[in-house]
């Protein structure tokens, strides 16, 4: 069941047929782990999903800070239109997209330094992400302040990469793609202007500071943002306590 309430904002409203439905996968969808491989998949998802996405007439897209790859691999849906590596890779309706960027050659020694960091820290792991690299210290929190300053020395080494802070990790990313910035706010708004999102009420859930930007595309457009998880300060208008409510709110629609 829905808790009445959550963290002083109010629940979302039962989904409705006319939304276009964006959905953040860690932390929203799925329960957080110690590692992004620890995840556990509950087994009305992938079936939930797929009935959603067909109530709306393909209008539901992922959108994570994982490969697309690894969003497959988890959810077993590549049907569904999606957004990777926070933007960096997207795949359109119809399996149209396109990949990430290339990684630049100085990537390398950065993951080199990276690892040799890690094993300085037990308990810390390095996300191999493509162009893209995440320091995580979920299991080890007092290693935190030691990886984040690693990101910030490496930063000036590869340019044209930013910092994606979010819970107990630091990601260092492209900014963009070519010439299209690349975050959740961005894949969002491109995605609102194609069929079958066009037209219709953005609805965004996630839980983490990576997602701020789609919270702030989908208010912009008098949409319904959603903050999944613990309080804090967030463009969200909406809120849930955690994943498991989420799926309770989306199987409102059946």
């Amino acid at each position: 069941m829905l808790q009445p309430r959550s963290f002083g904002r109010p629940q979302p409203p039962p989904p409705a047929d006319n939304w276009a439905l964006f959905l953040d996968v860690d932390g929203c969808l799925l329960e957080i782990a110690e590692t992004p491989d620890a995840v556990r998949v509950p087994p009305s998802l992938r079936p939930g999903l797929a009935a959603l996405a067909a109530q709306l007439d393909g209008a539901l897209a992922l959108v994570s800070g994982r490969s697309l790859a690894a969003v497959d691999a988890l959810l077993d849906l590549p049907q569904l239109p999606a957004a990777g590596l926070h933007g960096l890779e997207r795949r359109h309706a119809g399996g149209r997209g396109h990949g990430p960027p290339s990684a630049p050659a100085a990537l390398a020694s950065v993951t080199t330094a990276a690892e040799a960091l890690v094993a300085r820290h037990p308990g810390t792991l390095v996300e191999y992400k493509g162009p893209a690299l995440a320091l995580h210290w979920r299991a080890a929190p007092a290693s935190g302040p030691a990886l984040a300053a690693f990101a910030t020395a490496v930063l000036p080494r590869l340019p044209g990469y930013r910092l994606q802070h979010g819970s107990q990790v630091v990601e260092i990313r492209p900014a963009a793609h070519g010439q299209h910035r690349a975050d959740k706010g961005a894949s969002i708004i491109d995605f609102m202007d194609e069929p079958p999102f066009t037209g219709r009420v953005p609805v965004f859930a996630g839980d983490d500071l990576t997602d701020e930007a789609g919270f702030a595309a989908v208010n912009a457009r008098g949409g319904i943002s959603v903050l999944v998880g613990r309080p804090r300060d967030s463009a969200a208008h909406f809120a849930l306590p955690g994943p498991a409510e989420v799926l309770a709110w989306l199987g409102m629609a059946a």
